[in-house]
């Protein structure tokens, strides 16, 4: 038998192959699970299974209705019912800051400025505050004009003016710097403003209402750019411009998603349809080719921007309503925010299911079938293990990394539940 010093444990290869195979009953698991205690557990059946999320994040005491990234990557911050707002590392789950308290009712809605020094946080109090995201201090007074509660907040891309929209049925335009009102209120909402996001350039806002309508407004003047968007049959619950300015995106009660023509209104394709109850949240990846979206199904979903169809399983986890998603600034991680209390980071790398079993960027040196012949497990030179689809070649999940060396050897237990792999590295994974 092999010694326990020819398996190597480290946090990332723990996170990457050895937790989602083990129980947390089993005795490895006991002794490690409190050094890792952000990595989600996984109930698996089979090495068939759903993706499942990189990280967790807990803390909040009430559901968790607004996430975002820091600009740089490497943050997320959280809103919640807990009337929190609390600051966490995007690469080990930990809680970076908070909670900052000082909100009267839940928290809907966060932004980081896009320099990354400050969060924006609107509540329900009819407030937004903004806070030093460095050492979580409130930097200035309370930002009051809203006659009822804020539902969301924005920062414009030079990070001078932040947009919120509210309860009342206005948005209102706000100096960053001081927190002094600009302009007037922006009236022509008739219901709940839910979702506000400036355009790329900083001229324009998208909003989304209770009022089944998108409205786009000129930052300057604060009046309507064109006649509002119709087409939802419910409430709008979320808008994103793409990165380009040209569409559009929105979610809405009616469990649909939308793509806009940003200049003139028109619908761009048919209703993205997949979702079985609310879609809460959507946003564009930082290049414009997909959209994620959160649902009161519980479930994350990935789509490609210029098709309207689906890139990937839903990513599954979340034990109720999804109410926040956004795209890392890489595009490569997906943050959501749920009304189970927790954070989830999902990993939004997009397999080609066209693909070939040649997709190893080196010599193949093992493949071994699993036990039931529908998968082919493959080791190589490139120091990866992949899974594939035996009838079509189509992989079947992202490789395994972690190996410092050449795979060598492989083997699939005789329920199909774990793979073993042997390096030149002189590691057993």
């Amino acid at each position: 038998m092999l010694g326990h010093d020819a398996i190597e444990l480290s946090a990332p290869h723990i996170y990457l192959s050895v937790l989602p195979s083990l129980s947390p009953s089993s005795t490895i698991a006991k002794t490690l699970w409190p050094k890792f205690r952000n990595v989600p557990t996984y109930d698996v059946t089979g090495i068939h299974r759903s993706r499942g999320p990189l990280l967790q994040m807990s803390g909040h005491a009430g559901e968790v209705y607004s996430v975002a990234f820091s600009p740089d990557g490497t943050r997320v911050v959280s809103g919640s019912w807990d009337r929190a707002v609390r600051i966490w590392d995007a690469r080990t789950g930990d809680l970076l800051m908070g909670p900052l308290e000082g909100h009267h009712n839940t928290v809907v809605s966060v932004a980081f400025s896009p320099d990354g020094a400050v969060v924006a946080s609107g509540s329900l109090d009819g407030t937004i505050r903004l806070w030093n995201a460095k050492k979580g201090e409130l930097m200035m007074h309370s930002l009051e004009g809203h006659s009822d509660g804020v539902r969301c907040v924005a920062f414009s891309p030079d990070g001078a003016k932040i947009i919120s929209g509210s309860m009342d049925h206005t948005l209102r335009l706000w100096d960053a710097k001081t927190g002094n009102p600009l302009l007037h209120a922006f009236e022509g909402h008739t219901g709940d403003v839910n979702t506000v996001m400036f355009s790329r350039d900083g001229r324009r806002v998208v909003s989304g209402s209770d009022d089944e309508t998108i409205r786009l407004w000129n930052v300057t003047t604060g009046e309507e750019v064109i006649k509002p968007l119709s087409g939802h049959i419910e409430w709008v619950r979320s808008v994103a411009f793409s990165p380009d300015g040209t569409r559009i995106v929105s979610g809405s009660n009616d469990d649909t998603i939308r793509l806009w023509d940003a200049r003139t209104g028109a619908p761009i394709i048919d209703p993205l349809v997949g979702h079985t109850d609310t879609v809460l949240s959507v946003a564009f990846s930082p290049d414009g080719t997909r959209i994620a979206s959160g649902s009161a199904d519980k479930t994350v979903r990935l789509w490609d921007a210029a098709t309207g169809r689906p890139v990937m399983q839903p990513f599954e986890g979340h034990g109720d309503y999804v109410w926040s998603v956004g795209f890392s600034p890489d595009g490569s991680t997906v943050v959501s925010g749920s009304g189970d209390k927790t954070i989830r980071l999902w990993s939004a790398d997009i397999m080609d299911t066209n693909r070939s079993p040649h997709g190893h960027s080196s010599r193949v040196w093992c493949v071994a079938f699993t036990p039931d012949a529908t998968q082919v497990v493959s080791g190589s030179e490139d120091k990866t293990v992949s899974l594939w689809n035996a009838q079509t070649g189509a992989s079947v999940l992202n490789p395994f990394q972690g190996h410092s060396g050449l795979v060598k050897c492989l083997a699939v237990s005789p329920d199909g539940s774990y793979i073993a792999s042997g390096s030149a590295d002189k590691t057993i994974r």
